[in-house]
């Protein structure tokens, strides 16, 4: 039951990782729904109250439950925690708690110190995300997930930036378009260097990066037209997303 919770959750609140998740082996899809999951009851909880202090505390309630799963013990009873404590080891426990503690940054209004705390921030969400759940699928290279991972990672944001900025946050150190373009270019660098080294992901692993099909395409339309980032313009059109995500889905996530 935990495990269906977790797909219908993903459904409704992620439908790119539900597509990805649905287009893993079967055997992957209990790894991939429950991190999923996770990542969208922490993605969501700075955002369900204006009061910091109740998204702290929402957050260190998610912490809490990582820890108790770390322990080995019998954690608290909830569907996704149930679902978590089935696929996760201690190592993933540990490393789902360092992208919970990025996620304060969500709470707040405070802008990133740096290029390295961005840096920082990409690779605890999106990195530690992927990451675990290729490492618990398969054989995998670390570096090769996390540049994969960081791409995606960017992608992702700069699709969310006119939300961001509507609710207050400063997503980017330096917002010019000078610097946005520096940036998807050296994204761009990393995830064409995840791609170049495919075959260090085994196929079983490779499941857990289907869910960035669109960070490629992203990024080429950053490049070619840095605008569309505050424009809120990134992104395929129905049809074409449909296409590239069959693309990736059958010939392979590096496409």
């Amino acid at each position: 039951m935990s495990f269906d919770a977790c797909a219908a959750l993903v459904e409704r609140a992620d439908p790119e990782r539900f597509r990805a998740a649905m287009a893993a082996p079967v055997a992957a899809r209990r790894v991939l729904f429950s991190l999923y999951a996770f990542n969208v009851e922490v993605a969501r909880a700075p955002w369900v109250t204006e009061e910091p202090m109740i998204a702290e505390m929402r957050l260190q309630w998610w912490r809490d439950a990582l820890e108790e799963i770390a322990g080995g013990g019998q954690p608290r009873r909830h569907e996704v925690v149930d679902a978590l404590a089935g696929v996760l080891d201690g190592d993933g426990a540990r490393l789902l708690d360092e992208l919970v503690a990025a996620r304060r940054w969500d709470v707040y209004k405070d802008v990133f110190e740096d290029a390295a705390h961005f840096d920082d921030y990409i690779d605890a969400t999106s990195g530690h995300l992927m990451w675990t759940a290729a490492r618990l699928l398969g054989q995998a290279d670390e570096a090769v997930v996390r540049d994969f991972a960081y791409g995606v990672g960017v992608a992702n944001l700069f699709r969310a930036i006119p939300d961001l900025e509507e609710r207050g946050r400063k997503p980017l150190v330096d917002g010019s378009g000078a610097a946005v373009t520096a940036l998807a270019e050296k994204t761009t660098a990393r995830l064409e260097a995840a791609r170049r080294q495919r075959q260090s992901v085994s196929a079983e692993a490779g499941a857990a990066l289907y869910a960035g099909y669109l960070g490629r395409p992203v990024l080429r339309q950053v490049l070619k037209d840095p605008s569309k980032v505050a424009r809120g313009a990134l992104g395929l059109p129905p049809l074409a997303e449909r296409v590239r995500f069959l693309n990736v889905a059958l010939r392979g996530w590096w496409r």
